[in-house]
């Protein structure tokens, strides 16, 4: 008998997910082994019956003194002869001191009698394995043999990276990447892997010798795995229970992802209820590379012209494709193996559609950030201001409703026109949002102004200014870098860290006590924070006092936190704005240009251009930045009073020019690769568009260069 601890932490794909009833039985029935290095655990030619499940060490398999495979702790072997009674097809050596349970035949015999549903639970699961190892063998048999000489091709060389954890080993032909990667690694689930230079689902077969390396929950990538399989996962589910319906995926926000199309409360339970019977069954997802002409045959017959569109600019004569119970969309990155980990994924309403809560698993990786994000959205919709909408129905009377719409237009010579308009189109919703302040006269005493990173504020706040000042109002800058504590003074994160992210960093009290000052008229000596010194100076400052005609304006992180002014300046006294970009638009049903990639890829590309930043250095940085963006501006944005979509249409196909070279620049062996190669595939998407029609008072100078305001 061994410890239900054990067996419970062992972390093998075969002994995962059992319940109490189950764990106390099979606690009894196995028993715990040691053997040294070298040993044979089992010899080719005996009959021994014994089933092992490898705790620690490595073993390898050796049939007819040729090794054909290595085994890694979470592995199990010998089943065959549990199952068929038949003696044993090769010899099992240990390579290092190895621990593992063992699971004899005589207690098997005695489980079987007594034990009768959990035996037959682990027989199943024995089978299901045997199943996955015969299908991969047939799938890839050609590989085993040269076809003109029947020369048996060598095992392939292997090198697991993980983090600290490193080990070589060879396999078949063949071996898939579940049989070669632990469940977890540092106790964080692993989605998907890096075998030589891409990311890949965990289902890939190997057929080379390469360098493996596990992608985690604890990765922006692996959370991108994750979500994207749980949408398929919606997807299938919905077109079971309501074929008639069109459901398209939108925004990511926080653990949970935006779905579009009709709704109704009965819908909801339906799908959702089906979705878990989808998740318990484990039903597989699937790759497969179909031609153009069957791919747009199929997307034709089911009413996905998104899909159809965005095969106008394909490469090549096939395209590859990723499917779950007859649902198929274009492979956009790996995916989950099976339905099975997305059992606790959830649906709730939302004024779109739907949101997709994805569970319980994800949340811990957060970070912290984004994990109330979801719940946030059904009562205050992120991306749902007027403005977006207003945006959504322009594109589509311009005939630009997808990737592929986009294409099709650059394709037939239409792109003057369709920068002219997107750029029009965002002078005149700054226009309109100068005349409203200007309207309300001296009312408005101060313009907040916040938005996450890359999202164009600086663009935005030159040219609200000239669009103000044409309307007789000049605004006047308060720095808030200026109201910094003492360095000494600066909160610390969870890492012991200085954290100047928060509102506590900075002095509120002495902001607000200015604030009241120069809105009474006063001429007050601003704050000055010197950097290099860490020093607040609390006077330190130019002296400021408003004249007629001037509003202050604040531009921070903090702008929308009602904390940041407290009680200095009523609310009906401030216009608060929201700057973002916010288009989404979809290349199929599962997905879509997300606005935090479009940030994603301006920052790479200004700071790479401009800064001398490396695309790999700035993919670091990413989690930061969004972890700091979920805690201190999405939870506030809903206390906007206007919110501008900073979207272009056209700028991922002028980004593309600069953003792939940048991206091709991160070495593969870099923990920042698999968010390159996930970047570039999103960027070949798009009809690249030169430069030289973007003009110069476009935000997408901010991040290109050639910007006709001074920085």
């Amino acid at each position: 008998m061994i410890a239900r601890e054990l067996l419970l932490t062992c972390r093998s794909p075969l002994l995962a997910g059992l319940d109490e009833v189950d764990v106390t039985v099979l606690a009894e029935a196995f028993e715990q082994v040691r053997f040294v290095s070298g040993v044979a655990i089992i010899t080719q030619g005996e009959a021994a019956r014994d089933v092992y499940v490898l705790l620690s060490g490595r073993v390898r398999l050796v049939r007819n003194d040729v090794e054909f495979n290595t085994l890694l702790a979470g592995a199990h072997f010998g089943e065959m002869g549990l199952i068929a009674g038949r003696v044993r097809a090769a010899s099992v050596i240990a390579i290092d001191d190895v621990v593992a349970l063992r699971l004899t035949d005589a207690v098997w015999r005695q489980l079987t009698q007594e034990h009768p549903r959990t035996a037959l639970l682990l027989m199943q699961r024995l089978a299901d394995k045997l199943a996955e190892q015969l299908v991969a063998m047939t799938d890839h048999a050609e590989l085993l043999y040269d076809r003109s000489s029947a020369v048996p091709v060598r095992a392939c060389a292997i090198t697991v990276d993980a983090g600290d954890e490193s080990s070589a080993m060879s396999v078949r032909p063949g071996t898939r990447l579940t049989e070669v990667l632990l469940a977890q690694y540092q106790g964080v689930p692993v989605v998907a892997a890096m075998l030589g230079l891409r990311p890949v689902s965990l289902s890939t077969p190997i057929l080379a010798d390469g360098r493996i390396e596990p992608i985690t929950l604890s990765s922006w990538e692996g959370r991108e795995v994750w979500r994207r399989s749980a949408g398929l996962l919606f997807l299938a589910a919905a077109r079971r229970v309501a074929p008639d319906r069109h459901f398209s995926l939108a925004h990511s926000v926080g653990a949970g992802r935006i779905v579009r199309g009709s709704t109704s409360p009965a819908l909801r339970t339906s799908i959702e209820a089906e979705m878990l019977r989808m998740a318990q069954a484990a039903l597989p997802f699937s790759r497969e590379q179909w031609t153009i002409e069957e791919a747009r045959a199929h997307w034709v017959a089911a009413d996905e012209h998104d899909a159809v569109l965005a095969l106008g600019i394909a490469r090549g004569p096939t395209v590859s494709v990723v499917g779950l119970a007859g649902t198929w969309v274009h492979a956009m990155g790996p995916l989950l193996p099976t339905t099975a980990p997305l059992g606790a994924v959830s649906v709730r309403l939302h004024p779109d559609g739907f949101v997709i809560e994805h569970g319980p698993a994800i949340l811990p990786w957060l970070d912290g950030a984004g994990q109330d994000a979801a719940a946030l959205e059904v009562e205050h919709p992120r991306f749902s201001s007027p403005m977006a909408r207003d945006h959504e129905r322009w594109l589509t009377s311009m005939g630009v409703d997808s990737i592929g719409a986009f294409n099709a237009t650059c394709i037939s010579g239409r792109v003057r026109d369709l920068i002219r308009n997107a750029e029009g189109f965002h002078e005149k919703h700054i226009g309109r949002i100068a005349d409203t302040i200007a309207a309300r006269g001296d009312d408005v005493r101060l313009i907040t102004i916040a938005g996450p990173s890359s999202s164009g504020k600086t663009t935005f706040i030159k040219r609200l200014t000239v669009q103000l000042e044409v309307n007789g109002v000049r605004p006047v800058a308060l720095s808030l870098d200026d109201y910094y504590v003492d360095r000494e003074r600066t909160p610390l994160d969870d890492h012991g860290v200085a954290d100047f992210e928060v509102l506590q960093a900075l002095d509120t009290t002495l902001l607000q006590d200015h604030l009241r000052r120069i809105l009474a008229g006063e001429a007050v000596a601003t704050a000055h924070f010197d950097f290099k010194t860490g020093r607040s100076h609390p006077t330190g400052g130019p002296v400021m006092q408003l004249q007629p005609g001037e509003v202050l304006l604040i531009e921070g992180i903090h702008g929308l936190n009602p904390e940041l002014v407290g009680d200095a300046v009523a609310v009906d006294h401030q216009t608060r704005i929201f700057v973002q970009p916010s288009l989404c638009l979809p290349f199929d049903a599962l997905t879509a240009v997300m606005p935090a990639d479009v940030r994603f890829i301006r920052r790479i590309v200004r700071d790479r251009h401009a800064r001398g930043t490396s695309a790999q250095d700035n993919i670091q940085r990413w989690a930061s930045v969004r972890r700091g963006e979920g805690r201190h501006i999405f939870p506030h944005q809903h206390h906007a009073d206007a919110v501008f979509d900073t979207s272009l249409a056209y700028e991922m196909s002028v980004l593309k020019v600069y953003g792939e070279r940048y991206l091709l620049e991160v070495p593969s062996t870099h923990p920042a690769a698999p968010t390159a190669y996930r970047l570039r595939g999103l960027l070949d998407r798009f009809v690249a568009i030169y430069p030289d029609h973007v003009p110069p008072t476009s935000i997408l100078r901010e991040f290109i260069g050639g910007s006709g305001f001074e920085y």
